[in-house]
């Protein structure tokens, strides 16, 4: 008998077909009164299979409803994201909720005291979660710049999400979110009316042979850049070439 976190439910049908609903007649319906939104390169991901680093730009609080809710299927339909066990799994109620609209699994941010463990039943059994998860198949959403922007411009991100992908030999999608920080800036409680907002879903991208993490991270970002400025899901190079291929190193 194990005590980590199990990674059933994040395998189990009847829990992805749910997400699947409360996404389609509740949440994406939500967002597109709200919204004008539009989503581009769903091509790009037609080979994609199995699991992956899905790795946004982050410069709001509409951004993790968004790529849940109206990003394809194929990319969100068992992808999963972290959430802090300290927080938001302490109540059964809050977990919930966010398990169903985000597939979310706990994450250590510190390690828990023995005090944790009696009020927190996921204390200390997240150990190694998202790696079992990229293990077994399921993709994985992380925020590379660790906190939204307060400009709307891209922060520096870390390479944590890199190293994951490089150490599982899985690919990272890049993700462009455009507009969110327009209809929703810093202190809103809700987004302007109509505000447009574009999500351009980039070409798998996977490290090359002697590539750091570091590195890796920054081909990653700065192809989100180069859709972001030219608003495509096909960005290029100032010498024609596409941002998501490796270049001369």
């Amino acid at each position: 008998m194990t005590d980590l976190e199990p990674i059933d439910p994040y395998l189990d049908d009847s829990k992805a077909k749910r997400r699947h609903r409360v996404r389609k007649f509740l949440t994406k319906p939500v967002l597109n009164a709200m919204l004008k939104t539009t989503v581009m390169g769903e091509e790009n991901i037609e080979n994609l299979d199995g699991a992956f680093v899905l790795v946004p730009n982050h410069s709001s609080h509409l951004d993790a409803p968004m790529v849940f809710s109206l990003l394809p299927d194929k990319l969100t339909e068992r992808l999963a994201t972290g959430a802090a066990a300290d927080y938001f799994y302490k109540n059964p109620g809050v977990s919930g909720l966010t398990s169903l609209f985000f597939n979310t699994y706990p994450i250590e941010r510190k390690k828990p005291t023995p005090g944790d463990k009696r009020k927190n039943a996921h204390a200390g059994r997240a150990k190694g979660m998202t790696g079992r998860l990229l293990r077994a198949g399921i993709p994985i959403l992380i925020f590379p710049e660790g906190t939204r922007s307060r400009t709307g411009q891209l922060g520096t991100p870390k390479a944590g999400a890199a190293a994951l992908a490089q150490r599982f030999n899985v690919p990272i999608v890049p993700l462009a979110m455009s507009g969110g920080h327009e209809a929703m800036p810093v202190g809103s409680f809700l987004p302007k009316p109509r505000s447009e907002v574009f999500l351009f879903i980039g070409k798998p991208m996977m490290s090359v042979e002697g590539e750091t993490a570091d590195e890796y991270m920054g081909r990653v970002f700065r192809a989100i850049e180069l859709m972001l400025e030219q608003k495509t899901a096909h960005p290029v190079e100032e010498n024609g070439a596409s941002a998501f291929e490796p270049g001369e190193r």
